[in-house]
């Protein structure tokens, strides 16, 4: 009664007050109440869509055909008539060695083999001629045969030395490496490298991690784009694998898998160039599919469908998947809504 005699004689404040109550009771129900699924959580409808997935590589444009052309032996590097960017033909010589030692050296061998042949007839003719063939002579017969084939060999050893003095290119192409472009300086095998590489037939190679390679078969597309041309993309497949695997920078295992590049207008591709190229190792046209997002691993593969304004754990299986989106094989029907992720506030 106290109550009521007082509302009744403040009947504003009493409105302002029963006003409070009502607007904290509706901003309570507001923050503490059920909420709409759309209002917290994204979502998505599960519809057909085309999927591909693929694997994507860096790498960069090598030639086919390549040689690193090195003298045989040491020497003083006596001419060179070629020098980088130069164009040459299949057996052209482009460097050699002062031959006059090794000519001298092989006036020697002869002088040597000559006295050789003296000997040998010499005994052969004359000290044995008359003489039964004892195993004492037959022996020394047999040695001054050995050294007869011997100074044979140091002379034929010499001539290719003397061969080997120039250096000559076994394929068409471009001079691309030159250690020592100098003539006059003394070389060694090591130190005096030449590259030639053929510019007309070019190939991209790519660098798969081990983990990938398993993906990648013989014949698969792929689209390169190079640093030079991101806008001129090149379409490709894949022509070899490497059976044996390599070592990138760090130090990792990796497989390199190379794409024939067929054509080359202008010389425009130049070796050495990167790129990076996307692979296509699987695609499924109008299947179900939702976001990857959406796909939640708790021992099990699951999504969230949502159904009368309720989440439920729907367990599904999934196939390929792709940057952005994943197959549903089973569990999942066409237009159902599932939840891909929460709203942030």
């Amino acid at each position: 009664m106290i109550i009521l005699r007082w509302l009744k004689q403040h009947r504003w404040l009493s409105g302002l007050i029963i006003l409070i109550l009502f607007g904290s009771g509706w901003l309570g129900y507001q923050k503490f109440g059920p909420k709409k699924i759309s209002n917290v959580y994204e979502l998505a409808v599960v519809t057909r869509q085309n999927i591909k997935k693929t694997v994507v590589a860096s790498g960069k444009i090598k030639s086919q055909s390549q040689a690193d052309l090195q003298f045989q032996t040491s020497g003083q590097l006596a001419w060179i008539i070629v020098k980088e960017g130069d164009s040459v033909k299949k057996w052209q010589a482009i460097a050699g060695l002062d031959q006059q030692e090794l000519k001298k050296t092989l006036q020697k061998y002869l002088l040597d083999f000559s006295k050789e042949r003296a000997d040998f007839d010499e005994d052969l003719k004359i000290t044995y001629r008359d003489k039964a063939l004892t195993d004492t002579i037959s022996r020394i017969l047999q040695k001054n045969q050995y050294d007869l084939d011997k100074a044979v060999l140091d002379v034929e050893l010499q001539d290719l030395t003397l061969k080997y003095a120039t250096l000559i290119t076994p394929i068409d192409g471009i001079i691309t490496h030159i250690d020592v472009p100098l003539a006059g300086v003394n070389i060694t095998p090591a130190t005096a490298v030449f590259t030639v590489a053929d510019p007309d037939h070019l190939e991209f190679e790519a660098i798969i991690d081990e983990v990938d390679i398993g993906l990648i078969s013989l014949g698969q597309a792929g689209r390169l784009v190079l640093d030079a041309y991101p806008d001129e993309p090149i379409s490709l497949t894949v022509d070899s694998i490497d059976f044996n695997s390599s070592l990138d920078s760090s130090g990792s295992t990796v497989f390199l898998v190379k794409f024939r590049l067929e054509n080359n207008p202008g010389q425009k591709l130049k070796l050495g160039m990167n790129g990076e190229i996307t692979i296509t190792v699987a695609e499924k046209t109008n299947v179900l599919a939702v976001p990857l997002s959406s796909i939640l691993e708790n021992g099990t593969t699951t999504v969230q469908l949502v159904k009368d304004n309720t989440l439920i754990n729907q367990t599904v299986t999934i196939g390929i998947t792709s940057d952005d989106l994943v197959e549903i094989t089973s569990g999942l029907t066409e237009n159902q809504t599932i939840v891909v992720s929460k709203k942030s506030k």
